[in-house]
């Protein structure tokens, strides 16, 4: 009787909760270190055009290049991700990241920077939708606060190095700023790839089931999500506030300047920073990225709708 239950008990042990809050916290890391490739690029722009003499809107073709790849490659990455696991998927984007800031630290022509933006909008992208999908995979009964919790790294990130970013750039120059963080955050995106593993069958608890909420009866193929107008609704969501917060976070720097606001001093609750440093800690995205985090209630409508759409 006792060799008949050995048998049937599950392959892999379930793992504590601390190894699972572990895994979400490595995985919130590298969300922290992937952040200022996007939301610190404001910063380089000014000195950038003054060095260089483009136009700003040239330049900033790098950033729109930047979100595209870090973007919409994210459906091939996811697929990487499941055949290959989280951790390569990070590796590579931690050497994509580090290497294409370095590109922009040599970079003397816009196309230099166009392709540095590229090779780090690819390595930020795979990093960050590993990171989301693996917290989800190790919190299937907390998946809105898992996902939650990883979104707002991403902003945390830029927050907690905006000052040490500008002061480098005013100090050392905006090369060298652009050399030392790429790598830097790079490398230690490496570091944390090794750290970053996937749930096996049997390690984290089973969707806790609502009684309260339809739950949808089946999980739907890609071909078939993309057949469903409620997906084109929430994708085009997402893409217009996406894209009016990204336009503010490419551009706080340069209005800054214009308005000669950027050293202003502001004070809130006893903390006095510059007027451009504080709005870089709380600009758009930030809030973005935590309002649209999926919650235990919002994904069960979401369910739900798709229910009615497929009956």
């Amino acid at each position: 009787m006792t060799e008949m239950v050995q048998g049937a008990a599950p392959t892999t042990a379930r793992v504590s909760d601390a190894y699972r809050w572990t895994q979400l916290a490595i995985g919130v890391l590298a969300m922290v270190m992937i952040a200022n490739y996007q939301y610190g690029w404001t910063f380089f722009v000014p000195d950038i055009q003054k060095k260089f003499g483009w136009d700003r809107a040239s330049i900033q073709w790098a950033f729109t290049l930047f979100v595209l790849f870090e973007t919409w490659l994210v459906p091939i990455e996811g697929w990487f991700v499941d055949k290959y696991g989280p951790r390569i998927v990070v590796l590579v984007g931690g050497i994509l990241c580090g290497i294409g800031w370095a590109i922009n630290a040599e970079a003397t022509s816009l196309n230099g920077y166009y392709l540095g933006m590229i090779i780090a909008g690819i390595g930020a992208g795979g990093v960050y939708g590993t990171c989301v999908g693996n917290a989800l995979k190790w919190f299937p009964d907390k998946r809105g606060l898992a996902a939650g919790i990883t979104a707002a790294g991403f902003g945390a990130g830029s927050a907690l190095t905006v000052a040490p970013i500008q002061a480098m750039i005013q100090d050392s120059g905006f090369q060298t700023t652009f050399l030392y963080f790429g790598l830097g955050q790079g490398i230690i995106i490496v570091i944390l790839a090794f750290l970053l593993f996937a749930p096996k069958a049997g390690q984290v608890p089973a969707v806790i089931q609502n009684a309260n909420v339809i739950q949808s009866r089946r999980n739907y193929q890609p071909t078939e999500v993309i057949r469903q107008p409620i997906f084109w609704l929430m994708y085009f969501m997402f893409v217009i506030v996406g894209a009016g917060g990204l336009m503010v976070t490419a551009n706080l720097a340069p209005i800054s300047q214009d308005l000669k606001i950027a050293g202003i001093p502001v004070s809130l609750f006893g903390l006095t920073m510059t007027a451009l440093t504080f709005a870089a800690t709380r600009h758009p995205t930030h809030l973005r990225s935590q309002a649209f985090a999926p919650t235990e209630q919002s994904g069960s409508k979401e369910r739900r709708i798709s229910e009615k759409i497929s009956s």
